[in-house]
């Protein structure tokens, strides 16, 4: 049995692939234009990432690494990387206003309570606390536009959402496939690299002999009881965030969090 770690790592790279390059293509996303980022990549990496310590990372080492040209290392090093910092700033602005809302404003029985517009308590309020400088109109906006809140005649805002998810607009959704998939990968990373001393938590539960009148049911399934974890989750994270909590306290400045996906798909006749 052939066990060499660049033919697993090859395999589990065209698994990855396949479908990144479906939403490529069904994107008008051309492999000369992934093939340049991706050469910029590489060139980042090894320059952040894989120096010596205590050494100037050098244009030859960064060569070397990525089997690139010095001359290809030093144009991808001039070129300005795309940002999606205003995507990020919203999404995440958004999220945090309605798990906020979910947190502070369960009414009976958890259903999150409609809130006045101004006052105290009202959702001018709720934007403030949780949205940080973001105007508290784009984030009205930003939250109706998506179907997560609607405003009645009486000024009322009511949430129909438990969960910040963008509904349409292809540039919050790939927003996301970059965010949570490298997140994702970071984890499996570190596991296969720290697993032994330090484990970070990835699972997943699947069958493959499932009937198609099943999934109904287990989409529902798993879309409530995968929602109230996250809530869970939130809550306790936000009770540590200095952010929100100021008095939290600590050293220090990480990011942590879960995060939850469902699957399904047709399996392939042998």
């Amino acid at each position: 049995m052939d066990t060499h770690p660049n033919k697993a790592l090859s395999s589990a790279v065209l698994r990855i692939l396949r479908p990144l390059v479906r939403v490529l293509l069904r994107n008008g996303f051309s492999y000369g234009t992934f093939a340049d980022l991706a050469k910029g990549v590489f060139v980042e990496v090894a320059e952040k990432d894989f120096a010596i310590p205590a050494r100037k990372q050098t244009i030859s080492r960064v060569a070397v690494l990525t089997g690139l040209t010095r001359k290809e290392v030093v144009r991808q090093q001039a070129l300005e990387a795309p940002g999606d910092a205003v995507v990020e700033r919203r999404y995440n602005r958004a999220a945090r206003v309605v798990a906020g809302w979910v947190r502070d404003h369960a009414a009976a029985g958890g259903v999150p309570a409609v809130l006045p517009m101004e006052g105290t308590g009202g959702f001018l309020e709720l934007v403030r606390r949780y949205s940080g400088d973001m105007p508290a109109r784009a984030v009205l906006d930003e939250l109706v536009r998506v179907g997560a809140v609607t405003v009645g005649e009486d000024l009322q805002v009511r949430l129909l959402e438990r969960a910040y998810v963008p509904q349409d607009g292809a540039e919050d959704k790939l927003h996301i496939l970059g965010s949570d998939v490298a997140l994702l990968i970071a984890t499996i990373d570190h596991n296969l690299h720290h697993g032994n001393d330090d484990p970070r938590f990835q699972r997943k539960v699947a069958y493959d002999n499932l009937p198609q009148e099943a999934l109904t049911e287990f989409r529902a399934l798993s879309r409530r009881k995968s929602q109230e974890l996250i809530e869970e989750m939130d809550l306790w994270l936000a009770q540590h965030d200095r952010d929100i909590n100021p008095d939290a306290g600590g050293s220090g400045r990480k990011q942590a969090g879960i995060g939850i996906y469902y699957f399904e798909d047709d399996v392939p006749k042998e």
